[in-house]
Order: C-alpha cells, then structure tokens, then sequence
C-alpha cells in the first residue's frame, strides 16, 4: 500500500494538493485538500481492468468554474434548508441563499469550496488522509464555530473508509455527507442506466416542487421506487410516477433506511461486472441520477449529460430541522457528531 501527492494548482496563494492511496488490489483513490474531493476511484472490472469509476476533472480550473459538488463533501447541512433559516431556541438564523430563495449543501462556500489541511495516516487499517478545518461561527449563517474532521481511509478488502467528526462550541446543525457521482462501466464508458440499485428503503420522502421534503413519507411498494429486490436505474427515468417526473425523470429523493435491518446499499454494473456495496450509520441515503447534469462542459472527456453518474449521499433527513418528526440533525455545544460510511467495490467474474 502507498501514498503519493502531487500539485493540484493554486487558490489564493494556497496549494491544492492531490493525494493518491493505493492498495495492494490495485485499487486507488485520487482526493484533494479542496473540498475533500474525491477525483478518481480506479477499481478493476471482471477481466482485471483497472478504470475510473466517478465523476470528476482533471483540473482545479474546471471544479472551480463548473462542478456540481462532484466527489466533495457538503455541509455544514447537506440538501436544502427551506428559505434559507431556521430557528433553534427561539432565536432564528438566516442562512446564505443559493438556490432559489433556500440554502442548499452549506452555502456558497461551505465545506466544499474551501482548503482544508490534510495529513496521510498509515496503520494496520489502511492507508488514509484526515482532513481537519474549521468553520468560524457565523460562517454561511450558522450558529458556532465547527471543528470538523473527516477521514478516508482505503484498506486492502477495496473498502474506502470515510468518517466524520464535528463538535461545535454552540448549539447548531449538522448533517454531513460526500457527493461523489458513481458509474461503474469505467472510464464513462456509458451511463448509468442499466445499472442496477438494491436498496432496503421501505419509504422515501417525499418532495414539493422546490424539491424540499413535504414532512410525509411515501411507501415505495409497487413503484419505481422499490429498490428492495433491486431493480434498473432506468425504470425510474421512464416513471409516470409524479414523484419521479418533479425530479427531471429520474432520482433525487431520501430513501428511509430500515432502522430494524443492515442499512446497506448495492450499486451493479452487470456489463463491466463491477459493484459497490455501502454501509453507513446514517438514517438515509439521497440517491440522485444526475438529472440536472447538463452543461457546456466535458468530465475527462465526455460531455455533460443526464444519467452520467448516481450519487448516494448518506445523511439524516433533508431539512430535519424544519420537521419535528423527522430524526434531529441538533448539535448542543461540546457534543461530537459522528458517523462512518463505507464504500466496498468488489467485482463479479
């Protein structure tokens, strides 16, 4: 196992570093200190290839001028807060707009759109980087100061590792998560259509037009939502369900993991024979099919397009803080937030 790092270009007189971990598998993870962005996932297929399976650029130009949050972390709240505030022992915060008239993945900035400093570990584990900042109070409107460590660590089982930690030295919120964009065909050889989702999701919540949850919980039996027995991404796409149509014919939506069972996703490429498994603590994943990914822009190569990758972003609800029903995402000052998701990749000869 190894660790190597490179130069990833300049952001106000401050270098943006590429750090490589790289298994004994041939497995590699390519992040950066902006954002905690993961870049590249090279993982071989069933004959032994070795291709990148996420959304990303090679150069820090391009995460600057285009990137829809690709591979980065987001928070200080991930998903939309409703217009922009909201209120924690009667006193209300505004939060930065930048989204309609709603706060969406921590602000204009928030964790993704900043340096954070980063250290490489090594033990018996794995191989890995922690990434430390902090997030002075006020910051995109936020109550606190937030010292925040995240970790990513790659071991030799093709395990990405990512952790989080954050406490604050004032009541707050925070739900925190990883945006990375899979497709598991390798080196986008094709969309993410025929890939295959098995999640055990009895109800998702469900979204207004602003995409922000109602309060209300759907059951998923006998839509396109049903993941239990796994089914197509596309079978979403060509969904008459309104649910589906509100999100741009696809996914954007928190599937409710079943607090009772293993909260374990699958994600299955059966042509390059690839596929991911993910386990978190999290009381749900927002799986998102890229609708809305579309643009003047190439991604290593191949133009933006709808369908290009699937995000699975583990989290608490969207918008908990507006719903009193919903799981809390409060933070009381000293408390430590934590929470591990974990990403496997195995392949099938």
């Amino acid at each position: 196992m190894e660790i190597s790092k490179t130069s990833f270009g300049k952001l106000d007189d401050q270098e943006v570093k590429a750090f490589t971990l790289t298994n004994d598998d041939g497995m590699s993870v390519t992040c950066l200190n902006y954002g905690c962005i993961i870049t590249k996932i090279l993982v071989p297929d069933r004959n032994g290839i070795v291709e990148n399976v996420v959304l990303g650029f090679d150069c820090l130009e391009d995460y600057l001028q285009y990137s829809p949050y690709f591979g980065a972390v987001v928070g200080r709240v991930a998903g939309r807060v409703k217009g922009a505030a909201f209120e924690l022992d009667g006193e209300v915060f505004r939060l930065t707009v930048n989204e309609n008239v709603n706060h969406i993945h921590g602000g204009i900035k928030g964790l993704s759109h900043v340096i954070w400093q980063a250290e490489d570990i090594q033990n018996e584990a794995g191989i890995g980087i922690v990434f430390t900042h902090q997030s002075p109070d006020g910051e995109e409107g936020y109550p606190g100061t937030l010292n925040l460590k995240i970790t990513y660590l790659l071991t030799n089982e093709n395990e990405l590792k990512i952790s989080y930690e954050a406490q604050s030295d004032r009541k707050t919120i925070v739900n925190l998560t990883n945006h990375s964009y899979f497709n598991l065909s390798g080196n986008l050889k094709t969309d993410i259509l025929n890939h295959q989702l098995t999640i055990n999701s009895q109800a998702i919540l469900e979204l207004d037009e602003q995409l922000l949850p109602t309060g209300k919980l759907l059951d998923v039996t006998d839509t396109a939502f049903d993941f239990r027995e796994g089914r197509i991404i596309k079978e979403g796409t060509v969904s008459a369900h309104p649910q589906n149509v509100l999100a741009g014919n696809g996914y954007d939506h928190p599937f409710v993991l079943n607090e009772e069972e293993d909260k374990v996703i699958t994600l299955a490429d059966p042509e390059s024979g690839r596929s991911l498994k993910v386990e978190t603590d999290q009381p749900s994943v927002v799986v998102y099919t890229s609708n809305q990914l579309v643009g003047d822009f190439e991604i290593f190569g191949v133009p933006a397009q709808k369908y290009l990758g699937i995000c699975l972003e583990t989290q608490g609800y969207p918008d908990a803080v507006h719903h009193s029903h919903f799981p809390s995402i409060v933070l009381d000052k000293d408390e430590i937030y934590q929470s591990t998701t974990t990403y496997q990749f195995s392949r099938r000869k």
